[in-house]
């Protein structure tokens, strides 16, 4: 008779730890693989015939305007760079709101 021995399942840290691999991954390389067609309110705002009301934004200026990075010629490296940025950003946004609500609930068990 044999023994069957169940799979071992993969631990928590594994899990989180690949899953920000195969999102750095896509944010750095598919990004560049991105249509370059206007999409959302851009596409309907040309359908619709208002783009050219369009207004500058708040964020233009910002680093990481238009998908792209700034300073950065090389076009697939500056959409890889800001798409890289946006996740390490969300990461470290969701890791310190993941925290600080965690050590809440456990002041007030």
């Amino acid at each position: 008779m044999t023994e069957t021995h169940p799979k071992p399942r993969m631990r928590t840290k594994a899990f989180v730890v690949t899953g920000v691999v195969v999102a750095l991954i896509l944010a750095g390389v598919v990004s560049a693989l991105a249509s370059a067609s206007p999409d959302g309110l851009n596409r309907v705002a040309e359908d619709l015939g208002f783009a050219s009301a369009e207004r500058k934004s708040a964020t233009a200026d910002s680093p990481l305007a238009d998908y792209s990075t700034k300073g950065v010629d090389h076009e697939f490296l500056s959409g890889g760079l800001a798409g890289v940025t946006g996740v390490l950003v969300v990461l470290a946004v969701g890791s310190g709101l993941g925290y600080t609500l965690r050590r809440r609930s456990r002041k007030g068990s």
